[in-house]
């Protein structure tokens, strides 16, 4: 449901998040316990051909070799993993703030790892954390391999997947529907009468959940027969720069746009800056929204329309359900947070 409210369920991977042992992985490849210790160590005489089977058991399991030694090995340390795509944007940051201050005289402290929206690295990065056995992971999204999805769900600890809720979740989940928020951004702009729309955000490749809000958007714009008139993607390099070259490419490419609407509110600002200096009439020619509600929009000179994406709040209620369950809560049922981000229309999305 969309609104805040939080919903449980029964937990069909209850089973499946049992912490596997080297047992599991043994009866899986056909080989001694000692032969998958070995193997997993990267130590002792192993034929290629047993290791190449015992690391694809491993894999499809989800086991991860516990790294913590002796009287220790059976522990989980007071860590909670978070892993996000990025730190260099402002989006992550408020979002471990939220994170950092819900853990606050816990006990228990954040650690970051970064993906840079790569799956593999995500899974790597995973794998690597999940062998310290931390008490909870905080991930980014709902989109992962299946080798990433399989130790999230024999991890035997909280997993709580933010950001996102267009899916379904492995565990916990805090998030906005991003469909939602692009159906609703459509909503807005027609109903201030632009109809020539153009669109500039991200690799969609590779952000996932820019493109359901792009699906969102383009959908709620079919409702009305309207389709994009043009749209431009970029990755990596400055997002404000980015924003006034692609900004001033589309709008020299089509002089009939009327509205541009950006995946985040970085690249908004530089298209906001660009259409500033070149007399652009903003919003009456030209209208213009991005996505995130981050504070760099407050010092433009004109407030940017966006859409507040609930990121400290997420941070925190994550949190939150990290500390609520603990270890060994297999049987709990698992949350699903569901929060309402709202538009700010700014000076930028309003005709009248």
């Amino acid at each position: 449901m969309f609104g805040g409210i939080t919903m449980k369920t029964e937990n069909p991977m209850a089973e499946a998040r049992r912490t596997l042992t080297l047992r599991d992985v043994s009866e899986a490849s056909g080989v001694s316990e000692m032969t998958v210790s070995r193997v997993l160590r990267g130590q002792g005489d192993v034929s290629a051909r047993t290791r190449e089977k015992v690391k694809a058991a491993a894999k499809e399991l989800g086991y991860v070799p516990n790294r913590i030694a002796g009287s220790l090995a059976s522990s989980r340390v007071n860590l909670v993993a978070v892993i996000i795509p990025s730190m260099s944007n402002m989006v992550f940051p408020e979002v471990m703030t939220g994170i950092s201050d819900t853990l606050e005289g816990s006990g228990l402290q954040p650690v970051v790892g970064i993906t840079n929206y790569k799956m593999e690295k995500e899974e790597s990065v995973l794998y690597e954390m999940l062998s310290w056995r931390p008490s909870g992971v905080i991930l980014a999204g709902l989109d992962h391999t299946d080798a990433a999805r399989a130790m999230l769900r024999s991890a035997g600890i909280p997993i709580v997947e933010i950001m996102d809720v267009d899916g379904e979740p492995t565990d916990h989940a805090v998030g906005i529907s991003h469909r939602r928020a692009g159906l609703e951004m459509a909503r807005a702009i027609l109903r201030e009468g632009y109809q020539k729309i153009g669109f500039l955000g991200t690799k969609m490749m590779l952000d996932f959940r820019a493109r359901k809000r792009f699906e969102g958007f383009t959908e709620e714009l079919g409702k009305a027969g309207i389709e994009i008139v043009d749209q431009e993607f970029y990755s990596g390099g400055s997002a404000l720069l980015k924003g006034r070259e692609m900004t001033e490419a589309m709008l020299k490419r089509n002089e009939e746009i009327d509205f541009l609407y950006y995946s985040n509110d970085l690249i908004g600002a530089g298209g906001l800056l660009y259409c500033l200096e070149a007399g652009i009439d903003i919003p009456g020619t030209l209208g213009m929204a991005g996505f995130n509600g981050v504070e760099l929009i407050d010092g433009l000179p004109r407030k940017l329309a966006t859409m507040d994406a609930c990121r400290y709040e997420i941070g925190q209620k994550a949190a939150e359900i990290i500390l609520r369950h603990g270890e060994n809560d297999e049987d709990a049922a698992p949350e699903k947070i569901e929060l309402t981000p709202k538009i700010a229309f700014g000076d930028t999305l309003h005709r009248r």
